[in-house]
């Protein structure tokens, strides 16, 4: 689902974010602000480098580095994504809302980014909120976590938020949205592939479908053709009969038990689960302990 996120991309799901379907984010910020105190508390004291991964706009954040530079003598914000637009808009939002925070962003993708990142003095958090870890099928989203892991020292920490299940009616709202927000963002897939591959996709002869998939469990979004169609990219041609789909993203979703088993299997200990009052939104702080992952 990089793909999606180019600079026309990335505002789309600024949008996204703010529909009144889509509340995955407004829980979370309801999260950060309700149990700050707990989440800051063990980097208190510090000098501290906050790694976020897949920034966005940053705006999440704000609070966080605000309550630590008031507990920490130094403070380095290191925004990492892969999409420049959205870099830059996490940069500016966190050198004009936090002042004092030295900040430090990084374009690359999340694997890579971990790798060059300086050893800082102090203590590291790495942050993956929102729901992207749910874009990464399960053997993936361990993967990267093992990542993570690697990439801390005894007493760093992480805070990475999981989108529960929830009813599956709400689910399909928030991905196939009335205003039709999620359907641009994932079209403009397509626009990127004729601007970037040469491509010829006709934007008007694909329609936006999201389905439900219990087993995972997990919202899929798809492409689907409207009629018969061949498209050129790449210097290849693809045959499209009428609803045959493009498969474009996943958004697994998850329960305490699973988030559990991922926390274990990456080698961290629990520091804290903090759901919001409606119990469909969740970020898990962890801690790097004694072993290695």
């Amino acid at each position: 689902s990089r793909w999606l996120y180019d600079a026309r991309g990335s505002r789309l799901f600024e949008w996204i974010t703010r529909l009144p379907e889509y509340d995955l984010a407004r829980n979370e910020f309801a999260i950060l602000s309700g149990h700050l105190d707990a989440i800051v508390a063990p980097l208190a004291g510090a000098r501290c480098t906050v790694v976020d991964l897949g920034a966005g706009d940053g705006h999440k954040t704000r609070v966080l580095l605000e309550a630590l530079r008031a507990r920490c003598p130094a403070v380095v914000y290191a925004p990492l994504d892969l999409s420049r637009a959205a870099l830059d808009a996490a940069a500016r939002r966190a050198r004009r809302e936090v002042p004092g925070v030295e900040v430090r962003p990084v374009l690359s993708d999340w694997g890579r980014g971990l790798r060059v990142l300086p050893a800082e003095d102090g203590a590291k958090l790495v942050l993956f909120l929102g729901s992207s870890i749910g874009n990464l099928e399960h053997p993936e989203a361990l993967a990267l976590l093992h990542t993570i892991r690697g990439a801390l020292r005894r007493g760093d920490h992480a805070l990475v938020g999981f989108d529960l299940v929830k009813p599956v009616e709400d689910l399909r709202r928030a991905y196939d949205d009335a205003e039709g927000v999620t359907r641009a963002f994932n079209l403009n897939l397509l626009a990127r592939a004729n601007r970037e591959l040469g491509a010829n996709f006709d934007l008007a002869a694909w329609d936006h479908v999201a389905t439900w998939d219990p087993g995972r469990p997990a919202m899929e979004s798809w492409l689907e053709s409207r009629c018969s169609q061949e498209v050129r990219i790449a210097g290849r041609v693809f045959a499209f009969a009428p609803a045959e789909r493009i498969h474009t993203e996943i958004s697994c979703k998850y329960d305490e038990p699973r988030i559990e088993e991922l926390r274990r299997g990456a080698g961290f200990d629990a520091a804290g689960l903090f759901l919001d009052g409606g119990r469909r939104f969740a970020d898990a702080l962890w801690r790097a302990g004694e072993g290695a992952a």
